[in-house]
């Protein structure tokens, strides 16, 4: 008979790599959904005892997200948070509207029954967000909705544009959910509805013009946030 193997009583040890994921991961969820607003601090000896890490995977998640744009370094050393964008903001949503367009009206072309299945079901995830009043679920899950119906136009190019902008613009949307106090209309669920009957009808200038109505009402809200409220100018 062989001799029984010697269980170990240490801990597993991290895998290689990880300690920077987690650090990188939780920092950029919240920058983006500012928990960390714009302008924080930035000081790699508090993440490393909030983290129970060394500095090493600390500099090498803030050299990933420094490099996505979300945090800089001054001259004088200090990091901080970006401050958000405003210079290419209008860019931005120029990109931001004609995505919500080409992806709705893609998705009436080609959507399949298993499409509006995910659709219907992301629906259903941001509508109990919305009744939850909880401004980050519904970030989540509105881009979850947004993007299942990229994915039923079968675009894989627009899927990862659009699924970039949703992502970069996540502060902005934050700010837009803080504009209504977290307490979404039901306007804005009831227009997800009626992107998804045009898209099931495969009505394709309906969900075209759906989906522009949507994202510019969104547009309109955080310009008007964020050009006319002066105490949100002198926050970021």
């Amino acid at each position: 008979m062989e001799p029984a193997k010697k269980v170990s009583s240490a801990a597993p040890e991290r895998r290689r790599g990880s300690g920077v994921r987690v650090v990188y991961d939780l920092l950029r969820d919240e920058i983006l959904d500012l928990v960390l607003p714009p302008g924080s601090p930035i000081d790699e000896v508090q993440l490393a005892e909030r983290f129970s890490m060394s500095r090493t995977p600390i500099r090498e998640a803030l050299v990933r997200l420094a490099g996505e744009g979300l945090i800089v370094t001054l001259p004088n050393r200090s990091t901080m948070v970006s401050n958000l964008d405003f210079l290419n903001m209008a860019a931005f949503f120029d990109a931001l509207v004609l995505m919500y367009r080409v992806t709705a009206q893609l998705a009436a072309q080609h959507r399949r029954p298993e499409d509006l299945d995910a659709i219907r079901d992301r629906q259903a995830a941001f509508a109990a967000a919305v009744r939850a009043q909880d401004a980050l679920a519904m970030i989540a899950t509105n881009a979850a909705f947004h993007a299942a119906i990229a994915e039923a136009g079968r675009n894989p190019y627009f899927n990862s544009l659009f699924s970039r902008l949703l992502d970069e613009g996540r502060r902005f949307l934050r700010l837009y959910y803080q504009s209504y106090e977290d307490r979404l209309p039901q306007q804005f669920v009831d227009e997800h509805e009626a992107m998804i009957a045009a898209i099931a009808a495969r009505d394709t200038a309906e969900a075209e013009r759906l989906g522009r109505a949507h994202a510019e009402q969104i547009v309109r809200q955080i310009q008007t946030l964020t050009i006319g409220d002066e105490r949100l100018e002198i926050a970021l």
